[in-house]
């Protein structure tokens, strides 16, 4: 009866922050099925070439091989598409055709064609994994690219295109909201730029207006993604690039106007991605992210300068994105970045992690102090691992994550954070901040972090107001790093190109098996550093020994 009432509170809490649009649509979605007969009407295709880069990996070997997530598969069957013996994400995958916009993808002309065709007559209308909105969404543009840079394009193509964006305009993902709203509008923008027709028309105009509503929701001031993954600011700010390129390309008198805006977004964009990357030059891993899913930051940087916007060369030592809750401290021999950040959006946290004050350490371009990464999705004890407090560089109390993460996307109470100071003074910088998320908890407590740096120490000071029976602070060592036990408060660190740290603790250090996940599909062996509080504060020096 105790976990019932848990459950039936869990639910509340997480439905509560949600906007009654998501409600709507979730209900409507639920009895109107999209009615999308197939284009017979001649149909034209606009006289423009997409020449924006090719950055996807090859994931289409011939008609009947792929490989999605590093995970080898079969289409020898109409079933393939949809086989219930493999993971959601990687069937979207096998429907997006990124193989389309590959960086080899000239190789396989005849492949590609034999594929389309293959997709068409094996997954009639509104059946299946790719025609639900986000596949269909993706896979619009990836044709749209593709296509548009052939002379001549067949008919039962062109008309293909138009019945999906059709399918795609009657359930735009106002139930999600967020990215995947955003991959509607793009589809939609692509299509409508592409197909002379007035329902390709129609479509432009209604990707334009969801686009004039979301990119000044999800972009905020400082400009990072509002929901907070690194991973996907990164897609996020490609699909607004390719926006700034289509607009280029195609010369849509529509899409020029909103260029300038668009321009001045994707710019503070570009500033914060910079901020968020270590010097081996790819994502911080909070919340949901990992890397080889969306491009890599210097491809990003790359097609930008190509586009006319400026990429910043350097930071200065300090940076604090206020509005999303980010800082980066730097010097010459380490880069610390900080997360002071809440969740996301209340009304979507569904790529959260309950990783709040937690931190990454890079030390040269090695990193040495990682969060644990991303390896997969859906609903399953492993993926709730990854998103719960154990698994990221902070503490947790009474064996409770600090936002309540569950199921495969979903957070209940959540922690709200605040920055309460960062100064520089000389070579010292001083950051402190705190959460509120154990405060649900029956001793109300809150957790304090401060970091105090300067050139080649750092030190944490861990402090929690309240009542509480146990608590420990969790450090996860890259899988590179060596170690040595030095004594019970003092661990030695070695990186691979041999550089030497020391880990100084108030409290014992334990040290455990751990797992890293940089990819989806990866698992790597490492260890985590585990300290319990004594007299509710932690003291941790992390100092790097210079030559």
């Amino acid at each position: 009866m105790i976990a019932k009432v848990k459950k039936i509170l869990q639910v509340f809490h997480t439905l509560k922050y949600l906007k009654f649009e998501q409600f709507w649509f979730r209900f409507l979605y639920r009895f109107k099925k999209p009615n999308v007969p197939f284009v017979n009407a001649e149909l034209s295709k606009l006289s423009w070439n997409w020449n924006g880069p090719a950055i996807y990996n090859q994931s289409i070997f011939d008609v009947s091989h792929v490989r999605f997530l590093s995970l080898d598969g079969t289409v020898n069957s109409v079933l393939c598409w949809n086989d219930p013996a493999k993971e959601k994400l990687w069937l979207y995958n096998l429907h997006y055709f990124d193989d389309l916009n590959s960086n080899s993808f000239a190789e396989r002309k005849n492949t590609h064609f034999c594929f389309i065709n293959k997709w068409i007559l094996e997954n009639p209308a509104c059946t299946g994994n790719g025609w639900e909105p986000y596949p269909l969404s993706l896979r619009l543009v990836n044709w749209v690219k593709w296509f548009s840079k052939h002379d001549t394009v067949e008919q039962k193509h062109l008309s293909s295109m138009l019945q999906q964006a059709n399918a795609l305009s009657q359930q735009l993902e106002y139930h999600i909201l967020g990215n995947h709203l955003f991959a509607n509008a793009k589809a939609l923008t692509f299509v409508g730029c592409y197909i002379g027709n007035s329902h390709a028309e129609k479509y432009l105009d209604l990707g334009l207006k969801l686009l004039d509503r979301e990119i000044p929701e999800q972009f905020l001031e400082d400009g990072a993604h509002f929901e907070l993954s690194p991973m996907y600011h990164e897609i996020l700010l490609w699909d607004l690039l390719e926006l700034i390129g289509l607009a280029k390309a195609s010369q849509n008198e529509k899409l020029m106007r909103r260029l300038p805006y668009w321009s001045e977004v994707a710019s503070k964009a570009l500033y914060w991605l910079k901020s968020m990357i270590h010097p081996d030059g790819e994502v911080s891993f909070f919340n949901d992210s990992a890397i080889g899913i969306a491009a890599k930051p210097q491809q990003i940087f790359d097609y930008a300068t190509s586009l006319g916007l400026n990429v910043i060369d350097t930071l200065p030592k300090v940076n604090t994105n206020k509005q999303s809750g980010y800082s980066r401290i730097s010097s010459s021999l380490y880069t610390l970045i900080i997360d002071h950040a809440n969740v996301g959006p209340d009304y979507l946290p569904g790529h959260a992690h309950a990783d709040t004050l937690s931190f990454e350490l890079s030390v040269g371009d090695e990193r040495v102090f990682v969060n644990s990464g991303t390896s997969l999705y859906g609903v399953s004890k492993e993926r709730l691992r990854q998103r719960q407090t154990a698994a990221h560089n902070t503490v947790v109390v009474d064996g409770e994550d600090s936002s309540e993460v569950w199921s495969g996307f979903r957070v209940a109470r959540r922690a709200y954070a605040k920055l309460l100071d960062v100064n520089q003074s000389g070579i010292e910088v001083c950051l402190q901040a705190q959460h509120d998320g154990y405060k649900r908890l029956k001793g109300k407590v809150t957790h304090s972090r401060r970091f105090t740096t300067n050139n080649n120490e750092i030190h944490i000071k861990d402090n929690l107001v309240g009542k509480f029976n146990q608590a420990s602070a969790f450090f996860h060592l890259h899988p590179d790093i060596e170690f040595e036990i030095v004594s019970d408060r003092v661990v030695k660190l070695v990186t691979k190109n041999k550089v030497e740290l020391t880990i100084h603790s108030t409290c014992r250090i334990q040290i455990s098996d751990s797992t890293y996940h940089p990819e989806f599909g990866v698992s790597i062996n490492n260890k985590q550093l585990k300290m319990d509080l004594v007299d509710s504060q932690l003291n941790t020096v992390i100092r790097i020994i210079e030559d």
